[in-house]
């Protein structure tokens, strides 16, 4: 590997999760062998992928710079929603779409109060998360009602030998995510928009239109991987979803995406999402106190990104230093010239 092409790993935001990554998934191998086991593997992963799919959402909306504090009732209230609309004699996929128009109803929601009132999207959605989880229980009076088996829940949580359908769906979702991220002039803008506004506005870019779209995109992926859930456990639950929104931020924040806006990345979101999944998993067969699972997850916050900023500036001095080394080759070459038209 040459010098450019270790520059270029270094500057990338999420190099520093996928250290991380290999160096837990090592420990925690060490301490029981068992935790890479293709049974442990499986189960982790059959329940990893709503919450990647959550991590995407949360990361493209905060690489535009804002936030959803509301991404874990959204969770619940769509598929509470599409429940209750199936038992009131609704057909099952109009349900189903019904209720995924409740989270992006409430992304438009957040996205408008937020652009339109000048808001910090951090108290909009903080107030939406009340909202849409005091509707949730008051929808079920405090009882989750009977799953309607005439959903097509096999669709989306069908368990094939190794993973489930849930796991497909996800990939699809981060490939388009990708793609529109990382290869089109949608993903420009929203990197520039959360990057500077200002600039991005005086370029000519939306950038409350692009904002609002990554709001909408929030909210549908939260109530998308809610839905999905609530296939896989056959129970819609008022609970469900609860501190997902925390757990969300923490995963794209472990990823690599900035909070400042304009940096990240959709590999880095799903990185963190399976890393805390797998450290949960870890501290369960290692026999520690399952509390210790939040003390883990804050310090493998912190740890991150620490370390994180720490490979981006090696990235960049080496950067630098090249640049250096350049112009002072550069230089040399041109007085050597000098010289030699001189003489």
């Amino acid at each position: 590997m040459n010098t450019n092409n270790l520059k270029s790993i270094l500057m990338r935001p999420e190099i520093s999760t996928f250290i991380m990554f290999v160096v837990i998934m090592t420990g925690f191998f060490i301490a029981n062998e068992n935790f890479l086991s293709a049974r442990n593997i499986r189960i982790v992963m059959g329940i990893t992928p709503e919450y990647i799919i959550v991590a995407i959402g949360i990361a493209i909306l905060m690489i535009s710079g804002e936030f959803d504090l509301s991404v874990g009732s959204v969770f619940a209230l769509v598929p509470m929603t599409m429940v209750q609309l199936v038992h009131q004699g609704m057909p099952p996929w109009v349900a189903i779409a019904l209720g995924l128009s409740i989270g992006i109803a409430v992304g438009f929601v957040n996205g408008f109060i937020t652009l339109r009132f000048g808001i910090p999207s951090f108290i909009a959605t903080l107030g939406m998360l009340y909202i849409a989880r005091s509707l949730t229980t008051v929808a079920t009076g405090g009882f989750p009602p009977p799953f309607p088996h005439e959903l097509p829940n096999e669709l989306f949580v069908f368990q094939f030998e190794v993973f489930r359908a849930s796991l497909f769906w996800m990939l699809g979702v981060a490939f388009i995510a990708g793609i529109m991220l990382h290869r089109s002039n949608l993903g420009n803008w929203i990197y520039s928009t959360g990057g500077d506004t200002a600039a991005a506005s005086s370029m000519g870019i939306k950038t409350n239109n692009v904002k609002m779209f990554c709001f909408i995109l929030c909210g549908f992926l939260a109530g998308f991987a809610g839905m999905i859930q609530t296939f896989r456990i056959e129970a819609p639950l008022p609970s469900q979803g609860y501190l997902l929104e925390l757990e969300s931020i923490a995963a794209a924040v472990i990823g690599g995406v900035s909070l400042f806006g304009g940096v990240g990345t959709i590999f880095g979101a799903a990185i963190g999402a399976i890393l805390i999944r797998f450290l949960e998993s870890g501290i369960i067969m290692a026999r520690i106190d399952a509390e210790w699972f939040r003390a883990g997850l804050g310090s493998l916050i912190i740890i991150s990104v620490v370390f994180n900023t720490w490979v981006v500036r090696r990235g960049e001095n080496m950067v630098h230093k090249n640049q250096a080394e350049e112009n002072e080759n550069s230089s040399q070459k041109n007085n050597s010239v000098t010289e030699s038209k001189d003489e």
